[in-house]
């Protein structure tokens, strides 16, 4: 593999010396680009661009073409390829987002659940490798899965956005059903992971994205234990280099602590945690990620400026701070706007880390 020309990002995560705070965006290749949205009618539809290594090449460095400032590509790619492969029926409504044709409720079906074939996963694979070779070095490339909480919301419910309260009422009168299905989904997550890393991903990250939906001692039992295992069935080392891990709870502020704790080398934060506060609270444990809200990104440059400047204060002096997004840029933001938020990262950002 060619060797990195910016390795900024991965320093970061690892809490090393950097000239400058590194940025990406969670959904950076994604709906608000006009490339993007060709790319997609050209494809056909989602599911076609994400199993096609080659459309997957291609929306990966979209952005990175548009906006010379970002610091990491991340795989093009979407959460639920994981309970697809293990055959859930995965499919698409236009306007009302992801659907399975099955869902997890039975008994029966939940005991018959087991780790998919890898090789049903092997176009995410593909298009990993591909990214990694179209880059060239450029920048490093993170691979990322859903958590198994995360996951098993949509295997429950059949789609996303909801108020999980079947899944809810699994794990509160059945929790060795929803515990099965935890750890099914988490052998796989393993795998999945493990075989990105083997393709040329640099850095993976674990999007929780529903577990800020559940009591403390819920989100303990069914979301972060299952995260920890994850952590520790990592690859931790590929080409010679350390292969640094993020989890990320999207409303998971109240739990930093005990996120810190469970090995991996940074935290996401979404934008309602403080960022010195999260700092104190984790202390030099782990990197932390984050976390501008994306509907900043709707109003207007100098607004965007303000908040830059806010959140690269809050986080101080010092390594160990990834720029982001709270949670996926949306699809209504004018790309210039994008562009004034990266260009102000880079231009303020070298004063606290001299």
């Amino acid at each position: 593999m060619t060797s990195l020309q910016n390795d900024t990002f991965l320093r970061a995560l690892m809490r090393q010396p950097t000239e400058y705070t590194p940025v990406w965006m969670m959904r950076q290749a994604g709906r608000y680009l006009p490339e993007y949205r060709e790319s997609r009618k050209t494809a056909g539809s989602f599911m076609q661009l994400c199993q096609s290594p080659t459309f997957a090449t291609e929306v990966t460095l979209q952005p990175l073409d548009r906006y010379p400032q970002l610091d990491a590509a991340i795989l093009f790619s979407d959460i639920l390829t994981v309970p697809d492969a293990m055959g859930l029926g995965l499919y698409f409504e236009e306007g009302e987002g992801p659907k399975f044709e099955r869902t997890l409720q039975a008994e029966a079906d939940i005991l018959k659940l087991e780790v998919p074939d890898m090789a049903k996963l092997q176009y995410v694979f593909d298009a990993v490798s591909s990214i990694r070779k179209a880059l060239n070095g450029r920048v490093p490339l993170i691979g990322f899965s859903g958590s198994p909480w995360t996951l098993a919301t949509y295997m429950v419910e059949g789609k996303g956005g909801t108020d999980f309260l079947n899944t809810k009422k699994m794990g509160y009168a059945r929790p060795d059903l929803l515990h099965r299905i935890l750890d099914i989904t988490a052998q796989t997550v393993i795998q999945y992971l493990n075989a990105q890393i083997a393709a040329g991903a640099q850095a993976v990250m674990i999007f929780d994205s529903w577990g800020g939906a559940l009591s403390h001692d819920a989100y303990i039992e069914f979301s972060l234990n299952y995260m920890q295992k994850i952590v520790a069935g990592l690859t931790k080392t590929a080409e010679g280099n350390t292969v640094p891990s993020i989890v990320f709870t999207k409303g998971g502020g109240l739990w930093l602590e005990q996120q810190a704790a469970i090995g991996a080398d940074a935290l996401g934060l979404d934008w309602t945690v403080n960022l010195t506060q999260a700092r104190q609270r984790v202390g030099d444990q782990v990197a932390l990620q984050g976390n501008m809200d994306p509907a900043i990104l709707l109003s207007a440059p100098a607004a965007i400026e303000k908040e830059v400047a806010r959140i690269l204060a809050s986080y101080g002096h010092g390594h160990g701070h990834v720029f982001n997004l709270g949670h996926g840029i949306t699809q209504w933001t004018p790309p210039e706007h994008a562009a004034c938020m990266l260009e102000t990262i880079r231009a303020l950002s070298p004063q606290y880390h001299l």
